[in-house]
């Protein structure tokens, strides 16, 4: 189910956002958004799972051998 966010910005920046909406051939400025959100998300999983492979290359890390040790 979709909700609807409403932002307040700075004209410039709206005017920036539908160029580069435009621009980039996104068919709105929401799509636009979504696909910066998607980004977002993306850079910080691939953060999150970069410390976590120099906490496991530091020993920290715990190995598995079934689904009841991730408790």
């Amino acid at each position: 189910m979709r909700q609807i966010l409403n932002i307040s910005l700075p004209e410039d920046t709206v005017k920036m956002i539908k160029q580069e909406a435009k621009k980039e051939g996104f068919v709105s400025v929401s799509e636009f958004i979504r696909h910066v959100l998607r980004v977002y998300n993306t850079k910080k999983l691939l953060k999150d799972i970069r410390q976590s492979q120099k906490e496991f290359a530091a020993g920290k890390g715990k190995v598995l051998k079934s689904f009841k040790d991730l408790r």
